[in-house]
Order: C-alpha cells, then sequence, then structure tokens
C-alpha cells in the first residue's frame, strides 16, 4: 500500500459495515494515518466513532482512491455523490457484490479507472480471500495498490476476466456460508450419535478450522491429505463412501449450490 500517497490525496470509504470496518482496521494496523480516511455512512457504530478517522465530514477534492462497500440495494442512493471523483484522478474500488464494473463506468464516466473486487467474510479475521480485475483504465501500478489495500483482510488473487466473478461468489464469496452450514450439522450428527451439544459443536468447529489450516500449509494437495487419513476398510473409508457418492454424495451436491449462487450473481449483475 503507498501509504505516502493515500495520506497526501485522502482515501473514502463508502459505508463502514462487517466488510468496511473489517478493511479500516487492517488499513489502520498497517499504518494508514487516520486523518486520511474519510468514511461516509449514515450510521456509524460505536468502533467507528472511536478509531479517529472522518465520518461524514467534508472529504477531498480528489482522493486517491474511494472504495465502495455498501450493499447493493443502496448503490444507486450512494454512488451519485462520487459522480464528481470519476474521470480518472481517483481509483475507485468495489466490494459490493452484483454490480458489474459497466455499471460503474456508467454511474461515474468514461475514463474512469475501476477495480470490482469480491471478498469474503473470513476478511473479519484477516482470513479473508478478495478475488478483483480491473477495467481499461486500471494499470498495473493501480491494480497492484488495489491489491495492497485488500490483502489488509487476507489474500488476494487476480482474475483474468470479469465473467469469473459470478464463479468466484460461487465458490469463496458464498463459500463460508456451506462451510457453516457443514459445522452445523457435523455437529448435529455428532448429537444424534449421543454427544452433548456443546461438545459436538466443539468437536465440529475445531476439526473443520483445523482441517483448513492443514489444507493450506501442506505440501499435499486437498486430495492426498484425503488419502493420507483414510485407512483401507477402516471408518474414514466408511463415511467417504457416502460423501463421495457420484449422485448423492458432495460432488453433484456443492455443483449444484455453486451453480445455483453463481447463476443468482449473474442475475444481479444485470440488475
Amino acid at each position: 500500500m503507498d501509504i505516502e500517497q493515500i495520506a497526501a490525496r485522502g482515501l473514502v470509504l463508502l459505508g463502514c459495515g462487517k466488510m468496511g470496518s473489517a478493511m479500516l482496521k487492517g488499513w489502520l494496523e498497517r499504518g494508514l494515518p487516520r486523518e486520511a480516511v474519510f468514511v461516509m455512512d449514515p450510521n456509524p457504530s460505536e468502533w467507528l466513532k472511536g478509531t479517529g478517522v472522518h465520518i461524514n465530514a467534508q472529504v477531498p477534492e480528489q482522493p486517491a482512491i474511494v472504495l465502495v462497500a455498501v450493499k447493493p440495494q443502496v448503490m444507486g442512493a450512494a454512488l451519485p455523490s462520487a459522480k464528481s471523483y470519476g474521470g480518472g484522478g481517483t481509483l475507485f474500488i468495489s466490494v459490493a457484490a452484483g454490480t458489474s464494473i459497466a455499471t460503474f463506468e456508467t454511474m461515474l464516466g468514461e475514463g474512469t479507472p475501476i477495480v470490482r473486487a469480491m471478498p469474503n467474510t473470513p476478511a473479519a479475521v484477516g482470513r479473508g480471500i478478495t478475488a478483483l480485475i480491473g477495467n481499461a483504465h486500471v494499470d498495473e501500478t493501480k491494480l497492484a495498490q488495489a491489491e495492497a489495500l485488500l490483502q489488509a483482510v487476507g489474500q488476494t488473487v487476480r482474475l483474468e476476466h470479469e465473467g469469473q466473478m459470478d464463479a468466484v461468489t460461487g465458490v469463496s464469496g458464498s463459500g463460508p456460508a456451506y462451510v457453516f452450514h457443514m459445522i452445523e450439522t457435523l455437529a448435529a450428527a455428532g448429537v444424534a450419535r449421543g454427544l452433548s451439544e456443546e461438545l459436538a459443536m466443539q468437536l465440529a468447529k475445531a476439526t473443520v478450522a483445523g482441517a483448513g489450516a492443514l489444507a493450506e500449509a501442506a505440501d499435499e494437495d486437498p486430495s492426498q491429505l484425503r488419502v493420507n487419513v483414510t485407512s483401507p476398510n477402516g471408518t474414514t473409508q466408511a463415511a467417504l463412501e457416502v460423501l463421495m457418492d457420484e449422485n448423492t454424495g458432495f460432488p453433484p451436491l456443492l455443483k449444484r449450490a455453486v451453480e445455483a449462487a453463481a447463476t443468482r450473481s449473474e442475475e444481479l449483475s444485470r440488475g
């Protein structure tokens, strides 16, 4: 993150809900001066009020960055206030789901550099992953600057084209909810076999969190990790024969789930 440039020109954050707050927390921890941040939010939280940033105050004439973190349904009301920054001098970064680059270009004017990004909720604990893509007016320097800002809450990946964003939404954007539901159902299955609710939930949470950490840290891919823990004719194999069933197991189920999320993302993008 080019802190000096942002500090000199300012950063405007439109919307400071859970995602905006997570990013702001990461920026401040990385040394971005509080006085360089201008947050526009109709209902600022007590946490936000205690950060020392500018809240609903007069913003710089040409900030370095405007980051859009409002919900898609209020985008139409929020963006007109930022239209004066369009045209090229300010980099726009959007983390709003379902809003295409073309929509921003229409609202902000031609020549505006725009980065569309899709983070996910583990950003709240600095473990998110964000996919991003820029329009024709975003050069390598601007894309790297956007990456640096978004890396304050986790990893980033660059997309080849905007059409991939719907699939990203289905996999990583909505994906944490799939994992949370798996934790719920895994714990419920433990209760059904005689464990207390508290113990079953503790086991389920730790198992999913630990397996995810191992998958990221290990040199082997997840397929090999699965093999490593599966003894022939053992307990894990018995369970996997259910979960890996080609008709009723995880493969067709998750394929349908990701397809449903991606399709809905396409619908939202079309308005």
